[in-house]
């Protein structure tokens, strides 16, 4: 009997050392988070100068500032709103930006503006539309949506516009063009003034006299 204990208990003890030999399953998760959602840099309260090609060319004034090299292209994200004034070389004002949401393509050089986007220059243009690409390297803007574009002489629309970098030479199609009250009724002026000129100087035309029988007197 008690060798049949001990055969038994032998039995048991190499169970027990075999399932502890056996290899082990690790048991591992996928990561919350994805590599490329992670930005590199989140500033709040943001109010700087940015130089180009030496020097000094805009200032930026933002809520958020969120840089992330990780997605393709890189980029800068304004996601709660953007202030920007351009300069030219000696520090002038040249015009300013406002929008909802910003994106900058670092390697690309463009700009992307999105929402309500609002453009002032220097000369008193004012440009409205919900899209405004700004291309660094052509030193151009364009945008494929409805724009709005105001001068101190007339208003364009249309859904294409692209210009230089001053908005100075631009180009609207699919356009249509008022011009001021004052245009309108200074034109109307002028042709009512050249209507009255043109019947002035016309040579009236006299009647011929009919002839008349004479009348004996009695």
């Amino acid at each position: 009997m008690g060798s049949f204990l001990r055969l038994k208990m032998c039995l048991v003890v190499g169970m027990m050392m075999l399932s502890a030999c056996e290899e082990q399953t690790e048991h591992t998760a996928p990561a919350i988070n994805d590599r490329d959602s992670v930005s590199t840099m989140i500033t709040n309260g943001v109010n700087t100068l940015i130089s180009d090609s030496g020097l000094i060319k805009y200032r930026i004034v933002a809520e958020r500032w969120e840089i992330n090299q990780r997605r393709n292209p890189q980029r800068w994200i304004f996601d709660k709103g953007l202030f920007m004034t351009q300069f030219d070389e000696k520090f002038h004002v040249q015009l300013y930006i406002q929008c909802d949401t910003a994106y900058h393509f670092d390697g690309l050089r463009l700009w992307e503006l999105r929402g309500r986007v609002h453009v002032l220059t220097k000369d008193g243009l004012d440009f409205k539309s919900e899209e405004l690409f700004y291309d660094m390297n052509k030193h151009e803007f364009y945008s494929y949506k409805y724009s709005k574009l105001v001068t101190p002489e007339r208003t364009l629309q249309g859904t294409y516009f692209r210009s230089d970098e001053n908005i100075t030479n631009y180009y609207v199609s699919n356009s249509k063009g008022s011009f001021e009250k004052g245009d309108i009724m200074d034109e109307e002026k002028e042709t009512k003034e050249k209507d009255n000129k043109d019947t002035t100087n016309v040579t009236p035309i006299r009647q011929q006299a009919q002839p008349q029988r004479k009348v004996p007197h009695v």
